[in-house]
């Protein structure tokens, strides 16, 4: 084959041949007073020639480096030419021969379209570590070429195929992947660990929540929420958000969820729980900055009771398609001090749709804040089904994916609005205790009349007649009015709680074989399932216990 008749059409090729011709320009032209170089006037034997570069042999260049070359000419690619490291890596190909049926490692990494366009386009192409059938990695450089001057038809356009062996660089490569895949799945099942594995499902909620990681990395962020039930019918509600990521972020956020999970058992106020929070994310970090809101359901007054500090809106969705936006009172972040947090409260009616949510959901770096809670609110109007599918519905609205920036967490819980022969199983009655000596048997009768009513098994009925007499009792002897007595059913379970004004709460104790008093809240203990007490928002307490119902078997 006659190489010489192609020439890769590259610009230093120009530059050499302009160099060439002003080194061997003729001494006749030199000006008069130019001076011979005295090393040019007498060679000596001691001096070895080298030859230029231009003076070497394309195909001894191409023969001896270890990169994989091929030459490839025509529409239909015919090899011209595939140098020793090629022929080593995957055997003698017959020269004239058309590339796609005697190059078939080309065809099966895909390089023959590559081929064309380049041959089309005049213009060189790379594709980066793509795997050959040897098992070796390699970095292809097809360049365009010419025959004699270039100015032949198609036939005498070739395509040079160089090929660089990044084997160890893919290997290192794919290990450092690997490595980085390992640790995120790690960092995200630590951070799932934090998060409760199963949410707690209260009678009258219906609850679902998502958490997605943020990014490729393997930082873990601090995003978190969390359902607890109180007892008596009331369930707490919290999201929060440590910033930054990392394993420390994890950390702060993992104590922060466990000590609401302790203050909530004191049944406080969403403000004081708060306050207490806010103190002890000082004393764990005072440079992690964390934000939370924690909201209290009571199904007798139909509202979420609130306190937030430095979080987002709670938005709730009610029967009708109507998104609020809860307002004040906002508090600063977690951890910041001297502030006192107070509550609020929004509707959360029977047929009404609550979402809490973290600041991955619905910030961007080029949009404004306000603006993505809005598009949130435009979502949740038109949300409907399960919490789950209204939860996912937002997820996907948000446009959040895999490789989403930000860490994101939904808690979305409905109150539904029941009817029929559903209905039945959640009922309400209340009394109110005027005080006095016929306090304790209208109580009784009235509780009477009422579990009779609810068609209670004769030794609940008794029992929950029972509950009320001590409650009542205890309030008539240590409260002050107002009281007031309310009996609720749920499909689970029947709630007895006794109201009244004065803040002093009761406390289980032993009584002593000749103490006249103290038994009451013992005996409540030992019949019911669950007993406790809280302090009102307007002052006063409520005093509750609870009685398991037998599970109904599906008809």
């Amino acid at each position: 084959m006659n190489f010489t008749r192609w020439s890769a059409r590259l610009p230093g090729t120009q530059r050499r041949a302009a160099a060439r011709t002003e080194q061997t320009a003729s001494p006749d032209r030199r000006g008069e007073g130019s001076v011979p170089a005295a090393r040019a006037e007498q060679p000596t034997d001691e001096t070895p020639t080298v030859p230029a570069v231009d003076e070497l042999r394309v195909r001894e260049v191409l023969d001896r480096v270890p990169s994989l070359v091929a030459l490839v000419h025509g529409p239909d690619h015919r090899i011209a030419y595939v140098n020793d490291a090629y022929t080593s890596a995957f055997g003698v190909r017959p020269l004239g021969e058309r590339a796609r049926e005697a190059l078939p490692e080309l065809d099966a990494l895909g390089l023959f379209p590559l081929l064309d366009q380049v041959q089309r386009s005049g213009k060189s192409r790379t594709v980066k570590s793509r795997k050959a059938p040897d098992g070796r990695s390699y970095t292809f450089t097809c360049t365009p070429i010419a025959q004699g001057d270039g100015k032949s038809g198609s036939d005498g356009r070739g395509v040079l195929v160089f090929a660089t062996d990044v084997t160890d660089h893919a290997e290192a490569a794919e290990r450092l992947r690997a490595s980085e895949r390992r640790q995120r799945e790690t960092a995200v099942t630590l951070q799932r660990s934090l998060l409760p594995q199963e949410l707690e499902e209260p009678d009258d909620l219906r609850i679902a929540a998502t958490y997605h990681p943020g990014g490729t990395e393997a930082a873990v962020g601090g995003d978190w929420y969390d359902v607890i039930t109180l007892g008596g019918g009331r369930t707490a509600l919290v999201i929060g958000d440590v910033m930054g990521r990392g394993v420390r972020a994890a950390a702060v956020m993992g104590q922060l969820r466990t000590a609401v999970r302790a203050y909530a058992r004191l049944d406080l106020p969403p403000h004081e729980v708060l306050q207490l929070l806010d103190g002890l994310a000082a004393e764990i970090d005072a440079n992690q900055i964390a934000t939370c809101a924690y909201a209290i359901h009571d199904p007798n007054e139909g509202k979420l009771v609130y306190s937030s500090a430095g979080h987002l809106p709670i938005l709730v969705r009610d029967e009708n398609g109507t998104v609020l936006r809860a307002d004040e009172p906002t508090g600063p972040p977690l951890g910041t001090g001297g502030w006192m947090h107070t509550s609020g409260s929004i509707p959360l009616a029977p047929g009404s749709t609550a979402v809490l949510y973290t600041d991955g959901l619905v910030e961007r770096r080029d949009a404004d804040l306000d603006e993505g809670i809005a598009a949130l609110e435009r979502a949740l109007a038109g949300a409907t089904g399960t919490p789950q599918v209204v939860c996912d519905r937002l997820v996907r609205s948000a446009g959040v994916t895999p490789d989403h920036d930000d860490d994101v967490a939904v808690l979305v819980l409905q109150h539904p609005a029941r009817s029929g022969p559903d209905s039945e199983l959640f009922r309400n009655a209340a009394l109110e205790l005027l005080g006095g000596v016929e306090a304790a048997p209208r109580a009784r009768a009235f509780a009477s009349g009422v579990l009779t009513s609810w068609r209670f098994p004769a030794d609940l009925h008794d029992l929950g007649v029972l509950a009320t007499s001590e409650l009542v009792a205890n309030s008539l002897q240590h409260g002050t009015p107002p009281m007031r007595l309310r009996l609720r059913r749920t499909d689970r379970r029947l709630i007895i709680e006794v109201t009244d004004g004065d803040d002093h709460l009761p406390r289980r104790r032993r009584a002593e074989p000749g103490d006249e008093s103290g038994r009451g809240i013992a005996i409540v203990a030992t019949i019911a399932s669950n007993w406790g007490s809280r302090r009102t928002p307007g002052g006063g307490k409520a005093v509750w216990c609870e009685f398991a119902l037998p599970r109904t078997r599906p008809t």
